[in-house]
């Protein structure tokens, strides 16, 4: 199971190393810099708030399907034709709550308009996921790892033609983007299903009122721990825009959107070893196999990697903004300045949070894995009370800031309480010895990063990637890359 977890591993972040910082550094980035800060600021909020009612198209299907399909692979043509039919009422569904709780929020015009298509938008993904989890529970990773960036692909082609190809007239607008992700998710979904029904055979929807109810039964934990957990991980804009005044609120969930799509890309990678472990996790436990190593080998990956990345936000945060935000049109330098100043203190406490978030994809797989799920509901309603009353606490004093710190204890807190919560359950060792590696590596990064600094090289970049190298080999020195283990493990036979 660690050689096809490492092997798959690889083989997603080769993928989506290619294909998703161009999305989100060339075309999400421009898209940015091209409609302005507030513009975007106000997509910002509406994808947001249609993420936050999300679990409604899904209840915690995609969830309990890749659990179950992984450990009864007989079971997938069967609950197929049935869960096709529920996610096709669960989209009405969906679709109908949005624009209530839209028009309760106070959407209203341009605002309901953006918020139908982003909500089809979301339709299509959560489709996308969910015959995804069919596939990665057939543990077919090779397949599942091209449906991953498929759709990225695609938009970068479609909006790449858009921004830059002279061939379209006027000025781009946030509509055109949001279009374009219709019709990637669109094509994405029709190849995901002629994957599954390549395994499947044909497909008949039927409605087995039965077996839709013992589905949303054993769905529901799942429901609740993502409904809870995407209010947390995706409020702080929404708050941003309500508790701030007219006009102040979008720019600054267009602030805090700058330094949060560096920290969402960092979770698209992370998000990558929970769609791996999941699936090996509840084959490992329903076969009563040991997953103590497996955690360890996952854990200390992860968290080196975002130990790293947040010693280079914190060195190098104010360059990285300038490189990415360019100046708007109607934007004074000073105005320019303050912004990427407010987003690279932004960005250095979002890429800390990134530590917690990166543990969260760890041990909130593995207890999702061992089916405790009333005690991640309890572990996630505690993190959302935690961020709203941090919001509106310091949202009006610190507008963006405050979101940012917001996150950092709401992450760092769950984090915590999933990490005690696993180590209790599973009989999980406190390696104390590991603990005290990350510490040291987190020393002599700082370390690192003040004598590079002191050196006042011509090139920020150069200096950054000398780092970023030095990370790398401190991770090795430590043995937490261990080089040697994870070439045994792939010698290993199957």
């Amino acid at each position: 199971m660690q050689k096809k977890f490492l092997k798959n591993l690889a083989l997603l972040v080769f993928l989506n190393l290619l294909v998703k910082p161009f999305w989100i550094l060339g075309i999400d980035r421009e898209v940015q810099n091209v409609v302005g800060t507030s513009e975007y600021g106000f997509y910002f909020t509406i994808f947001n708030f249609s993420f936050l009612f999300f679990i409604f198209l899904d209840l915690g299907i995609t969830n309990f399907n890749n659990r179950n399909i992984a450990q009864n692979n007989q079971l997938l043509s069967k609950h197929l034709a049935g869960i096709g039919t529920v996610k096709l009422l669960l989209g009405l569904l969906y679709g109908l709550v949005i624009l209530v709780a839209g028009w309760l929020w106070g959407f209203r015009d341009r605002e309901l308009y953006l918020l139908v298509w982003v909500g089809f938008n979301q339709f299509l993904l959560s489709l996308i996921l969910y015959l995804r989890s069919n596939i990665s529970g057939l543990l077919l990773f090779k397949t599942d790892s091209f449906l991953s960036v498929l759709d990225r692909l695609l938009m970068i082609g479609i909006v790449g033609v858009l921004l830059w190809s002279g061939l379209f007239t006027g000025n781009f607008s946030i509509e055109w983007f949001v279009y374009s992700q219709t019709i990637a998710y669109g094509i994405t979904a029709l190849i995901a299903l002629a994957a599954v029904l390549n395994k499947s055979g044909r497909l008949r929807l039927n409605w087995n009122a039965p077996f839709f109810l013992m589905i949303i039964k054993k769905s529901l934990p799942f429901a609740l721990l993502v409904l809870l957990m995407s209010f947390y991980n995706r409020i702080d804009p929404v708050l941003l825009q309500r508790l701030l005044p007219e006009g102040v609120g979008d720019y600054q969930a267009g602030v805090y959107a700058q330094a949060f799509r560096l920290l969402d890309a960092g979770q698209n990678f992370a998000f990558l070893f929970a769609v791996l472990l999941l699936p090996l996790f509840s084959r490992m436990l329903k076969d009563k196999q040991s997953i103590e190593h497996l955690v360890k080998l996952s854990f200390s990956i992860i968290i080196s990697g975002a130990l790293v990345i947040a010693m280079l936000a914190v060195f190098y945060g104010n360059e990285i903004m300038h490189l990415m935000y360019t100046q708007n049109p109607a934007e004074s330098v000073a105005g320019y300045n303050l912004r990427i100043d407010q987003s690279a203190r932004i960005f250095q406490l979002l890429m800390f949070s990134f530590v917690g978030i990166s543990s969260n994809y760890i041990f909130g797989t593995l207890l999702t894995a061992n089916n405790n799920l009333k005690v991640l509901n309890w572990i996630a309603l505690s993190g959302l009370f935690i961020n709203l009353t941090l919001n509106i606490i310091l949202i009006p004093r610190l507008q963006a800031m405050g979101s940012a710190y917001a996150s950092l204890g709401t992450q760092t807190i769950t984090a915590l309480l999933q990490f005690y919560v696993a180590h209790r359950l599973l009989q999980l060792k406190i390696n104390f010895n590991l603990i005290f590696r990350f510490l040291l590596l987190v020393a002599l990064l700082f370390a690192s990063g003040f004598g590079i600094s002191w050196l006042q090289m011509d090139s920020w970049f150069i200096s950054m990637l000398m780092l970023l190298v030095i990370g790398v080999l401190f991770t090795v020195v430590l043995g937490l890359l261990n080089v040697k283990e994870l070439v045994a493990i792939l010698k290993e036979e199957n």
